[in-house]
This record gives structure tokens, sequence and C-alpha cells, in this order.
């Protein structure tokens, strides 16, 4: 399948010059000179290998600016202009470029269109006047870790648990069900025909970008959409958040996804249609705005329609939050777990060895996982636990052996074990140190360090295995591994903004049904429907009010593994509560600060922030504030008044400083939090800041694609650029090691962020053609005084 996607090799400077040559007349030498005028051209941004012919799809800002733009600047604008002025870029467009393919235009929260054409006219697009930005045309996939469907026979209301965590029972009970408010699921399409879902549908029902019709139907094998909109809205055998909501579907991904012009295309007939709320359960793993998405989601804020993205799957680490929950304006979504039982395991091979690092890793249901106990059972050696490695083999009501590595997820090779009609697995590890904790697995899977897993390895044809599986306390809610962390580059934004449920969260499902998802995209639509309950109970409210009230009355998450609260850029500002939110006296806008980098070496940085005070009460309200950095760092100091009096009903602004002094202070991130004091109750702002050149991955990702021409896309994902750029190629051992060095495919500088990509012909050594198969691709990057040297599998085809 051909890649839409553009990728970009170079930045483009906002101008090319121009070489004209002519006479001065009597010049000194009798000859002529040379003369260089600008010729202004528009901002060309992300990854577009501007020396190639294939075709590329990109995403064109007009200078005309939309509908909702020019409105809030107090201008006039109208559809008619609007089309003039596209009209008059796309004719001259196809008047220099032949192939020029125009797909969507956009007027009323983006002003532009979507083009297919040659990479390298696309220089000829930017010069066209009346162009304000040229963006690449992003990927994106529905954030889903795991699914699995719940037969009829399984199945029980109870199972939706998520939404009374969160305090929508009682928010219902107060009256707030969120009727009278229309939220818009921008995802997969949804099956509008399931019984808890009909009743939020009316005539109209949305559209379908994919196949470009008016039925948002779940296309074959699709079920993402229609588990989202049973979260916000289902009200059946289960309730959502906010059961007697509207929907509204956009199909905007396929089943190999989608694309930002579609996307875009979704939220701008979603504004129009008039949403008030608005979900994307999707998203990349790029830690870099997505600009058109963005300006859209922005816009669609400002027209007063709540978004609310998930923030991606990529965890634990920092820095792996993806577009659209890099997004500054809208309402980014990290996922936790509900309070479950916790148990040990004890692991006991029938030649009387025991295993000292057995534990639990996941489990579906705890009834699967105590099912184990009092069983011998026989085991099947799977390898890493990718699809062939269980062909031909015999795993039913047996214990599948499975070694971490390979590249292959720990909730994949546990998928793979259920296919294969497993009763459970033991997942060990092929490097020193310890495994993460996954909810939600497939099947009951025990993990053991290296050493235990190598000797089980050695006699699993000649030993059963049994367990002792013991109930062993209780934890509250945590933040999921997989939950991506933040802060966003370049912007340094605190992502996600809140959290709520998204592990083993059941909803419905195409064909009448239910099934058992996890993922920011399940934790997503629970704040979705939150906003819904607070419109309805608040119609006079702004996005702003609606994000503030959410973020000002989280709950704080506790790690159970130190005792302390997870780090902002892990739960932002905590986990949502719907019954707080609704009953706040208080909003304080924006929920959450980020002072940025400070890198002077000498003297002290100061930077200006402010925040809003809204007194919702009838009584007029003093307000003290404290900031606290943990630690108590020297060398940073926060100045803000001492207290600020608001009269009922009336708002105050409140301006304070941040100075740093960077030579006291280590490099790295600081973490604060701001608080805001009325007497009885107490919010707190997250805030972060950094000291020097933040500590964001060099590079977070490569690829290797094959062209039509035979030759070869590769590249590699830079989110702050790189000086110095490497790609070596090793060989991938069949044991799932590197192997020995090749050869260097490409050596670069001056790589701009966020992509870097170039054309390879398939060949090493100097003219040997390159075997097709699984390769080791190394990135080595400089940049910013760090360097890093990463090594990711590639397949040649």
């Amino acid at each position: 399948m051909r890649r839409i996607g553009s990728k970009a090799l170079f930045s483009v400077i906002a101008f090319l010059l121009i070489f004209s040559s002519y006479s001065f007349g009597a010049a000194a030498n009798g000859g002529t000179q040379t003369q260089v005028r600008e010729l202004p051209i528009a901002q060309i941004l992300g990854d577009i290998e501007l020396s190639s012919s294939r075709p590329t799809s990109v995403i064109v800002e007009l200078k005309a600016e939309s509908i909702v733009e020019a409105k809030h600047k107090g201008k006039k604008q109208s559809k008619a202009n609007l089309k003039t002025e596209r009209s008059k870029v796309i004719k001259a467009l196809e008047k220099e470029v032949k192939k020029a393919d125009v797909h969507r235009e956009y007027d009323y929260v983006f002003s532009g269109f979507s083009v297919e054409l040659p990479a390298n006219e696309i220089i000829k697009l930017a010069a066209i006047p009346g162009v304000k930005a040229v963006y690449p045309n992003v990927h994106y996939t529905a954030d889903v870790i795991s699914a699995e469907e719940i037969s009829a026979e399984a199945f029980s209301p109870n199972m939706m648990n998520s939404a009374p965590f969160i305090g929508a029972d009682k928010a219902w009970d107060a009256g707030a069900t969120g009727e009278g408010v229309t939220v818009a699921v921008i995802d997969t399409g949804v099956d509008y025909t399931h019984p808890d879902l009909a009743q939020a549908f009316g005539d109209y029902k949305g559209y379908d970008f994919v196949d470009d019709d008016n039925d948002p139907q779940e296309g074959p094998g699709q079920y993402h959409g229609t588990h989202v909109s049973g979260t916000v809205a289902a009200n059946g055998a289960i309730k959502g958040v906010a059961p007697e909501a509207t929907l509204l579907g956009y199909r905007v991904l396929g089943p190999n996804g989608g694309t930002t012009e579609d996307v875009v295309a979704g939220v701008e007939l979603a504004v129009q249609d008039g949403a008030d709320v608005m979900n994307l359960s999707l998203g990349n793993t790029l830690n870099n705005p997505d600009w058109a998405t963005s300006i859209a989601l922005d816009w669609a804020m400002a027209e007063g329609v709540v978004a609310v993205t998930s923030n991606g799957n990529s965890g634990p680490n920092n820095w792996t939050v993806g577009s659209p929950g890099t997004s500054r304006e809208a309402i980014s979504v990290g996922a936790t777990q509900l309070p479950y039982n916790v148990f040990t395991a004890k692991t006991t091979s029938s030649d009387g060895v025991s295993y000292a690092s057995s534990s639990v890793q996941g489990f579906p249901s705890e009834e699967s996982l105590l099912a184990l106990n009092g069983k011998s059972f026989e085991l099947v050696d799977v390898g890493f636990g990718a699809p062939a490695d269980f062909a031909g083999k015999d795993l039913t009501g047996k214990i599948a052996l499975i070694s971490r590595g390979a590249g292959i997820a720990f909730v994949d090779k546990a998928a793979e074990a259920k296919k294969a009609g497993a009763a459970g697995a033991v997942l060990y590890n092929n490097v020193a140190g310890s495994m993460p904790l996954i909810p939600g697995m497939a099947v009951p899977t025990i993990m053991l360090n290296q050493a235990d897993g190598q000797a089980l390895l050695a006699k699993v044809d000649d030993v059963t295995v049994s367990f002792e599986i013991e109930p062993a306390g209780r934890v509250d809610e945590t933040m999921a591994d997989f939950s991506s962390r933040g802060p966003v580059t370049h912007t340094w934004m605190i992502k996600p903004d809140v959290s709520a449920p998204g592990v083993n969260i059941v909803s419905t499902f195409p064909g009448n049904g239910y099934a058992a998802l996890q993922g920011t995209s399940m934790a997503s639509p629970h704040v979705a429907g939150a906003a819904a309950l607070l419109l309805q109970e608040n119609p006079n409210w702004s996005t702003e009010d609606v994000k503030a009230a959410l973020m000002n009355t989280a709950a704080d998450v506790i790690d159970p593994a130190t005792g302390k609260s997870y780090a902002h850029n892990t739960q932002g500002a905590g986990s949502i509560r719907v019954v707080e939110a609704l009953n706040t006296k208080t909003l304080v806008a924006p929920g959450s600060h980020s002072f940025g980098k400070f890198v002077k070496g000498k003297g002290k940085q100061t930077e200006k922030q402010s925040f809003e005070i809204k007194n919702l009460s009838k009584e007029r309200k003093a307000y003290s504030f404290d900031v606290e950095f943990a630690g108590n760092p020297d060398g940073i100091k926060v100045m803000l008044s001492n207290n600020v009096k608001v009269n009922a009903g009336k708002s105050q602004q409140v301006n304070f400083n941040v100075q740093v002094d960077a030579s006291k202070l280590k490099p790295g991130y600081y973490e604060g939090t701001i608080k805001v004091n009325d007497g009885t109750e107490e919010i707190d702002l997250p805030t972060i800041l950094f000291v020097g050149e933040p500590d964001y991955p060099r590079v977070t990702g490569a690829y290797m694609e094959k062209a039509a021409d035979g030759s070869y896309f590769v590249g590699a994902y830079l989110p702050g650029g790189a000086e110095v750029l490497e790609y070596d190629l090793y060989v991938y051992n069949p044991n799932g090691t590197i192997g020995g060095f090749v050869d260097t495919l490409g050596s670069f500088s001056k790589a701009p962020a966020p992509f870097h990509e170039f054309s390879w012909d398939g060949k090493v050594k100097n003219g040997i053609n390159l075997p097709n198969g699984d390769w080791v691709m190394a990135v080595y990057v400089e940049q910013a005084g760090v360097t890093e040297y990463k090594a990711y599998l590639v397949t040649k085809e």
C-alpha cells in the first residue's frame, strides 16, 4: 500500500532567492552585474523530500482566514469569498503543476485544501500568492492496545464500572445525564443500530469521509468507534458517562487508519453540524504538532466545541505523547487502571524446582487467573510469540512458554496464545532486569526473569508446571504503563491534561455485542462524556471553563511503587471526578503551566505568565497562593500576589513571574505546583520548567519502505532535528539479537525536525544487493550536546 503521508528531508526557508542578470549601464569593469532579490514563499513544515518526484499528499493553509478565525478576530468572512480565494490558488497550482490532484477543501475552522502532487513540485505550490503554509498529511490510527469481545453468556451490565467510578452515576441521580448536548465521535464510524446506542442518534447520523457518503456505519472488521460511542452515551444494558446525550459519528479512519485531510474534514463538519463536544480517540507516535489538525482543533475550541483527544499508548517513558494529544487547546487524556486486587504466583515444575522470580504480569479476569490453581499443565515453547511461532503446535489447555523480545508487544504475545487455545502463558525476560505489569492480558500470564526462564526452557519438553496463586492485597487507581507521557516538544507543555479509566473498559461492540478494550482511546470518551454533563448543567460555560473544571477538581493518582504522586507529565492534573467538577465554586484557567526552558548560563532569567480566577459562588472570596517546587531547589523563585479578592460571579487575572538562576541548578526537569486556596478548598495547578536543553529523545523511530520504482525510503523521527545523523545496518540474528555490522546507508548533517528521509537504492558494500528480510537499522544522532544511538528492526521487501 502506498504511503500517503509525506515526510520532510529539508526545512524550507521562508523565501526563495531569484538571480537575474542585467546591465547597470557602464559598470566599473565594463561588464554586467548580478542582482539578488527575494521572492516570498509559504512556509513548508514537516518532512517532505523536495527532490523526489513521488506523489505526496499535503495540507495547504491559505492566507485568507477561515470563517471561525475571522469571526474571532472581528473580521468579516464568507464561504463564497473563501471559495473564490481557494479557486485562485487551485487554478494557479493546476497551471504550474500538471499532476496536482485536489482532494478536500476547508473553510470553517481551517482555510485551505488537501492536494496530492509530486514532492519536487511543492516549491511551486509554496510560491503561489495566497498560500500561507504547507503541512504534511500525517497518518493516524485508533489508540487501542487490545480488544476482547465478551460473549452474550459471559456479559454482565456490572462490567461497565468505569462510569460509576468517576462519579457519573451520582451525577445522573442529580439530573445531569447529558440531555440536550451533542457529542461528535470522530473515529472509525459507529454501529448506530446497536440497541444501547440507537436512542442517541437522530435521522442525521454524521458522515463517512472514508467512503464519502452520509452513512458513518463502522466498516467491516472495525469496532473502535462503536466502543468509544458507548463509553460516551450508551443507554441500554450498559450506560455511558452521558447516557442521554445525542451522538454524531464521523468516520475518518478506515481499516488501515486515516490521514490529516480526513481528520480535519471531520472536525470541520462536526463544528458546522452543531456539536458541543468532540472526541478524537486517534493518534500517532510523533511528539510534534500535526499543525493542520492542531489549528482546526484550536479554532473548534474557540468556537465553543470542547475537543477531547487521547494521549497515546506509547508509555511509560516521558516524551511519548503523540499528535493530536500534543494540541495546545484540546483536552488530552491519559489512561488509568481502576482499583484492583494483586496476587502472588508460585511456579513449580514437576521435577520439584520452584522459580523465585515468578510473579503475575497480567490477566483478563481474576477468575481466569485463579483457575490455574490445582492443575498441572504441559508447556509448549513458542519462541518470541509471533504468529508463526504458534504454527503447527497444539496449545489447547496448555501453557505457552514465551520469550520477551523481537519487537512484539506483551499484549500481542498473550493474544496469540489465546488464539492458539492456551490456558495461560509464562513469559520470561530475554535481558537482565524486570518487566512491567500489563493489565488486561488476553490469557493469565506469569513472568519470570531471564535465568529462570532459560532454566525452564531447557527442560520444556520434560516437565509440567503448576501454579499457586494467592491474593496479596488491593491497589488503588493507578496510571496504565502504556499511557503516553509528556511533555510536548517545542511547546514544553504538560500532557496529558487529565486522566480517566482506560484499562479493561467494557462498552458496546458492533452487532449488538460488548467488548473489553484498553487504551487511551477508552479514557478519552470518559472525559468527553463528563464534558457533556458539565455543559448540560452549565450551558453558558466556555470550552476553557469546562477544561478548567475537569482539571481543577481531578483526583491525585498515587504510584503504589513509591507511595508518591505520579509526575505531572504522567497523570496531568489527575483523574477526573464528575461530581466535584459539577459542584466547583472556583475555576482557575489555564489548569497547568509550563515555563519552558532556562538556558542562560550566567545571571537570572525571568519568564512571565498569568492565570484567571473565576468565582462561581454567590459571595465574595479571598484567594491566597503558594508555589512549591519538588525539593525546594535554590535558584527557582516564583513571585505572585499574596492574595486576591474576587467578587461573586466575577473574574480576576493573576500575574506572576518565575525567576531562574540556572547557575545554581543542575540541568534537568523541575516540577512544581501552584496552590490556589479560598480558605475552604485548594486547587492545585501543575507546573514544570527545564534548566538547560530538555532531555527529549533525539530519535524516536526509524523506517524502511519500498517505493514504486524499486528504491527504498529510509528515514528517522527526530523530535529536535539532528546536527549529525547516520544510518548503520546490522544483521538481525534469528534469536532476536544484533549481529555483525553491514554498512552505513547514509550520513547527514543539520537534519530538521521532526523527520528525516532519503532515497536508498537497496545496495550495500558498493553495489551488492541487500537480500530481502529483517535487518537492524541503528540510528546515530548528535543534537544540542546529546548523542543517541538506537537500533530498530526494519524489513527490506
